[in-house]
């Protein structure tokens, strides 16, 4: 089918689109009404009784039991675990009974903290099976982050491991799972430890403390029975952050994210039954649930779950990974592979890709030097895609297993089915016109999958989405252009502008003409306070090995470009030219906190911080003064 017409009759007639996708998952009590809508709440599938667990491994047993389900490979420890889809039904079922039998019923919380090894996915699933619903918090969070959550949650249970790994490093998690529930106000009454044997100075709290080892011996073998949920009951909660310094636990249903994850593995990412997908994300993220985890199993596909460095033990770990399993879907960020793009680009040909049709990137703006870098580097088609922890699944993006359209580098692409998206000019709160900068916003109701609410706060759900124009329209607070054929480019946050001389300009934007410098690897663009214009640019950059020019050079050369494709005004203020850039564990730049160093302020939380070196370069850099400018 072409995408326009799938697109216009999810749009135009949803409930009759809706009811036809519903029907790739199983439902144990059909649904009775497609779609109860309450602007801006909204219900799918209403009355229907299914099971995320049973529609990711149980259905599948008997026509590919012994095909694989999960793919669990550690460069950091030297461990690959395969498991088929019968092996797979085993252990979650064990994980289900050990679950069980420390008291996790229906409605019951479970806060997951584990980092992308196997029984991740064990226990999110089980918890799916018995209806619990699981809170996963990216491993090796901060204890005081890691307490909030669990005071929001109100989990009766946490499982932990003893520690991660990152770079041949051990990274301890019971400590600061300890220290979060030293400051939680609710904390669980029992803590479940899957012990890697990476930390032997591990503790224990007697009578908290157990032991998932010792438990899974003991229910081994046991089977669970599927408990049959409400489509609209949650399913699980998923932490973003939030302006008031409380995180955000975004809900989502069963019965909704069943279906578009149903949907999007086939038409969005073109993985069948049998087929193999690599999402390099980790679990503890959006992407990390819906295509590490439910989509592909969903979807009767196979599962590639990594710990690693994209750059351990070599720059070809990746690639190596899909020659050996025959990925015909990838998932990753543009982070990622800029990272990559710091290297020899030999790597990328040193692997038989033949299986591998599709290179999907998401979770930051996708520049296009890098898009070019990667799409030349690798011979197949690289589809940015846009999304939010909010969506659950592609917002804006193109659909290779659907109906593939010219892929424009910059842009994500095009509705997904189901978003009613506009861009709005934030002034008149009408509709911008093509080429004009507004806020993207979808209008209600939103498609099966994306949010159905914020945990326990209605009020925040729609404040914080749902209030910001005249109409209950959501709005994603990013900025945004379209154009004529319809193709959207996201332009950065709504609240990620510098506002010089009272014109606006999105970081994104000076990002993507630094980034055309072909010595530039990777650029960060920050506002700073500026007494005459009140803010000017001012840009990080890391460089590509090899650079024979001179810092200062290329420096010049990025102000150059600037001015050239973006005009005087934007013209960078200082130009600093170090080594590595602060960011997340997740790969996001961590812009907020080179903007307060500039301005000598304090950097916040840095919980996530992947290389706490990363920031020392930065202030050294800032203390000897820019490569260009006062």
């Amino acid at each position: 089918m072409r995408y326009e017409d799938f697109y216009r009759q999810s749009v135009e007639r949803p409930e009759q689109f809706w009811a036809e996708q519903a029907r790739r998952i199983h439902w144990e009590t059909p649904p009775a009404k497609i779609l109860e809508e309450s602007t801006p709440f909204r219900r799918w599938f209403v009355g229907g009784t299914t099971n995320l667990c049973h529609n990711a491994v149980d259905r599948h047993l008997a026509e590919r039991g012994e095909q694989l389900a999960l793919v669990a490979v550690s460069t950091e420890t030297g461990i690959t675990r395969e498991l088929s889809y019968r092996e797979l039904h085993r252990e979650v079922n064990t994980f289900a009974a050990v679950l069980a039998a420390l008291g996790v019923g229906r409605g019951d919380r479970v806060v997951i903290y584990l980092p992308n090894v196997a029984e991740a996915v064990f226990a999110m699933l089980a918890c799916a099976r018995i209806g619990a619903i699981h809170s996963v918090v990216f491993g090796g969070f901060a204890a005081h982050n890691l307490a909030l959550r669990i005071d929001d949650a109100e989990p009766r249970l946490l499982v932990c491991a003893d520690a991660g790994m990152r770079g041949g490093k051990v990274i301890p998690y019971k400590p600061l799972v300890d220290a979060a529930l030293a400051e939680a106000k609710s904390p669980p009454p029992q803590v479940l430890i899957v012990d890697r044997g990476l930390d032997p100075q591990m503790t224990r709290v007697a009578g908290r403390d157990l032991d998932y080892a010792e438990l899974r011996r003991a229910h081994e073998g046991e089977q669970v029975p599927v408990a049959w949920l409400e489509s609209n009951e949650p399913s699980y909660l998923l932490y973003t952050s939030g302006t008031t310094g409380k995180p955000k636990g975004i809900q989502r249903d069963v019965g909704g994210y069943a279906v578009a994850m149903a949907m999007s593995i086939r038409c969005i990412f073109d993985v069948a039954p049998g087929q193999v997908m690599f999402s390099t994300s980790d679990v503890g993220w959006a992407v990390g649930h819906s295509y590490n985890v439910y989509g592909p199993l969903i979807g009767g596909a196979t599962s590639l779950l990594y710990e690693g460095l994209p750059t351990h033990p070599d720059p070809g770990i990746w690639w190596q990974l899909c020659e050996r399993y025959g990925v015909r879907t990838m998932f990753s960020s543009p982070t990622g592979i800029r990272v990559l793009k710091k290297q020899d680009a030999g790597w990328l040909k040193k692997y038989d890709l033949s299986e591998l049709k599709w290179l999907f990137l998401a979770g930051e703006p996708l520049d296009e030097p890098t898009a070019h870098w990667i799409t030349e580097g690798l011979g197949v088609p690289v589809i940015d895609n846009y999304w939010q922890t909010e969506t659950g699944w592609p917002a804006i993006t193109l659909m290779p297993g659907l109906d593939l359209k010219p892929v424009k580098f910059g842009s994500p692409g095009l509705p997904a089915p189901g978003y009613r998206m506009k861009v709005i000019d934030e002034t008149t709160g009408g509709e911008a016109a093509p080429g004009q900068k507004g806020v993207l916003v979808f209008e209600p109701p939103l498609p099966p999958g994306c949010l159905s609410t914020v945990w326990r706060d209605d009020a925040r759900y729609v404040s914080s989405y749902f209030s910001h124009f005249r109409e209950p329209v959501y709005s994603s607070l990013d900025w945004a252009i379209r154009d004529a054929d319809g193709y959207v480019t996201i332009l950065g946050r709504t609240d990620d502008v510098i506002n010089v001389a009272g014109h606006r300009l999105g970081t994104r934007e000076i990002e993507e003409s630094v980034s055309t410098h072909p010595a530039v690897a990777e650029a960060a663009v920050v506002g700073v306070k500026d007494e005459l214009k009140g803010q000017v640019p001012v840009v990080f950059a890391t460089l590509k090995q090899g650079v024979g020019e001179a810092p200062k050079q290329v420096a010049q050369g990025m102000q150059q470009r600037v001015v050239q494709q973006l005009g005087a005004l934007a013209r960078p203020a200082r130009v600093y030219v170090v080594n590595a850039l602060p960011k997340t564990r997740s790969g996001k730049l961590l812009r907020r906190s080179l903007q307060a160093l500039c301005q000598q302020a304090d950097p916040g939380d840095l919980s996530t911080l992947d290389d706490p070196g990363a920031l020392d370069e930065v202030r050294r850099a800032l203390e000897r003064g820019p490569d260009l400018g006062a």
